[in-house]
């Protein structure tokens, strides 16, 4: 496969974790499958940041699902949540410093894919791309499209589901762009 020019370097994701989360608004994730190409313009993502945010897994110190946070930013942090939701997160800041940045909604193809959850089953991200490297344009990346994201666009706000983070849940650390203008992707209902 070709690469391209537009890939997200290293050097991006080796910066302050909510400076990334926020840049991240308007960029590309691109997935291959089955030799097809996705790509999803970001909306939505949430900062979690080093070992004293009380709501970045890492808080709790070093363990085998977090060792890939305390790792080279630019890498995929794929884990399971309520033993059946996929979350991807992409590792930000220097090596040993563990922080990342959670990918929350998507617009792809012209529909709001709203959550992290969804937006994994609809991209078919799992607990096997952890660790990959998001910086080489292989089955997974980021990529910049040139498209200009306006001043006053993206609205701050706190993150979600992180209400025993005491006083770090309150940080406004989840980023949104505000004219999301795609239909939310439905879910099934069960017959």
């Amino acid at each position: 496969m070709k690469k391209k020019s537009g890939i997200l370097p290293r050097v991006y994701f080796n910066r302050p974790t909510v400076a990334v989360a926020r840049s991240l608004i308007g960029k590309y994730l691109v997935r291959v499958i089955d030799g097809r190409i996705l790509a999803g313009k970001i909306v939505e993502v949430e900062a979690y940041v080093g070992p004293e945010d009380k709501a970045c897994h890492a808080s709790k110190g070093r363990t085998q699902r977090t060792e890939v946070m305390f790792g080279p930013a630019g890498v995929a942090y794929v884990y399971l949540i309520y033993g059946m939701y996929h979350c991807l997160n992409v590792v930000t800041e220097r090596e040993e410093f563990p922080s990342a940045v959670l990918i929350r909604a998507i617009e792809l193809d012209g529909t709001l894919i709203d959550g992290p959850g969804r937006l994994c089953r609809a991209l078919q991200i799992d607990r096997r791309l952890n660790r990959v490297d998001l910086t080489i344009g292989e089955s997974l990346w980021f990529e910049d499209r040139g498209e200009a994201v306006g001043r006053g666009t993206v609205g701050a706000y706190p993150r979600i589901g992180v209400d025993y983070a005491g006083t770090w849940a309150e940080k406004l650390w989840r980023f949104r762009l505000r004219t999301v203008t795609a239909p939310m992707k439905m879910r099934r209902t069960k017959k």
